[in-house]
């Protein structure tokens, strides 16, 4: 008999007094009313719970953005490493004994390996869809005043960078490029995305008008498309923030180096800016707000 079946025999059945029945994309769970070993399964879903003022004690971690550990250390701390997204480490989550855990992304399969394990929860997710997700998992572990706490804050920090950005003229248009690191090409992030998301809350900042023309795959909802050096004309903008994964800095340089690079504005402007992929391609609320405060870093002092 494998551990996972040890442990499921063993794990009492909880009875609905001591815990809630949450109804999730893939069935129901009863989850303890108030969870003390939380374990999830992706960095987003790390990220909600810190900002809703729960530590898990442990999670996956991503398999090519940066980690959102940097962003997150302060309130962290120290917490398990359960492997890649996706591929969790089912034996090290048996020996942490959760009470919860909570994820995205959880196909059916993982999904009945951990529910024996513990109650389980799998949260639907769309990048553009981020606040949604937010009160849902506010609404899961009983914490939907403080994400709408959250909201709140970010929708006032909007109108903060909007109140500063007031006598500039006109929307300035900003692309977001990401590198890889094991592929050696570009792509920009589209209206699809969670950054571009951030971006058209402001009312202040937008992409270029083709980059919400083109799709990477037509009538799909893909966040990016991906380009080549000889469609670099794509883009051309105001100010270009470019997200590069772990060790992605060589595959930027094939870029810088060539000429055509040095065609776009924002290069011969010298308005191109790297930032972290650890909060710039996926996140949350916490992740939208240090976007935001990034835009206002790099581009306060720009001129109208």
């Amino acid at each position: 008999m494998g551990l996972l079946q040890v442990y499921a025999i063993e794990t009492p059945a909880r009875t609905v007094s001591d815990c809630r029945i949450v109804q999730h994309e893939l069935g129901e769970s009863c989850i303890p009313r108030h969870p003390k070993r939380v374990i999830v399964m992706d960095q987003e879903s790390l990220e909600i719970l810190v900002a809703l003022g729960i530590k898990p004690i442990a999670s996956t971690i991503p398999n090519r953005v940066a980690s959102k550990i940097s962003l997150l250390q302060h309130q962290v701390g120290a917490i398990a490493d359960l492997g890649k997204e996706g591929q969790p480490n089912l034996e090290k989550i048996v020996q942490l004994q959760p009470d919860l855990i909570l994820g995205m992304f959880i196909t059916p399969h993982i999904y009945s390996l951990l529910s024996g394990i513990a109650p389980t929860v799998s949260i639907e997710y769309s990048q553009t869809g981020w606040k949604q997700t937010l009160r849902k998992v506010g609404d899961v572990v009983d914490k939907r005043s403080e994400a709408e706490n959250h909201l709140s804050d970010y929708q006032q920090k909007i109108e903060m960078l909007n109140s500063r950005f007031a006598s500039k003229t006109g929307n300035l248009k900003v692309c977001i490029m990401r590198f890889y690191t094991d592929l050696q090409l570009t792509q920009f992030l589209n209206q699809n995305s969670f950054a571009v998301s951030v971006l058209d809350d402001t009312k202040t900042f937008t992409i270029p008008a083709i980059q919400r023309q083109i799709q990477q795959v037509p009538n799909s909802d893909y966040g990016y498309v991906n380009i080549s050096l000889e469609k670099i004309d794509l883009l051309d903008a105001d100010a270009i923030f470019v997200a590069i994964d772990p060790d992605a800095e060589k595959n930027f340089q094939i870029y810088q180096n060539s000429p055509l690079w040095q065609t776009l504005r924002a290069v011969k402007a010298n308005h191109v800016y790297t930032v972290d992929s650890g909060y710039w391609v996926f996140g949350n609320v916490l992740s939208a707000s240090e976007i935001l405060n990034d835009l206002v870093k790099h581009l306060a002092s720009r001129k109208a």
